[in-house]
């Protein structure tokens, strides 16, 4: 995979999933949906690519999903069955930062 930039495309090779990355780290990663590394928005999914069963948590529609060091962040465009991560590191949820109390 080419070096990921923000504003990159992505798509799953294995599952309905798409992302656009809106944060990147400056080396490559081997960001993975459903155990299968991902593709270009536009590439064609390679022969008999399955979806892992122990990858597929799924993905939700307009989440932000973030690796454990913070220097990559994926916007999921499109839910898919097969969960997202960075090698066999699962990405995490990116929660919502809490507002500070108005007392």
């Amino acid at each position: 995979m080419a070096q990921l930039k923000a504003g990159t495309r992505l798509r799953s090779a294995v599952c309905a999933t798409e992302v656009i990355v809106t944060a990147a780290p400056a080396d490559d990663l081997d960001v993975r949906c459903g155990g299968a590394p991902m593709i270009g928005a536009k590439d064609t999914p390679p022969e008999g690519a399955a979806l892992d069963e122990q990858s597929s948590g799924g993905t939700a529609l307009g989440k932000r999903y973030v690796n454990e060091a913070g220097t990559l962040e994926v916007l999921c465009t499109k839910p898919g069955k097969g969960s997202l991560a960075v090698g066999t590191t699962a990405l995490a949820l990116k929660e919502a930062k809490p507002l500070p109390s108005s007392d």
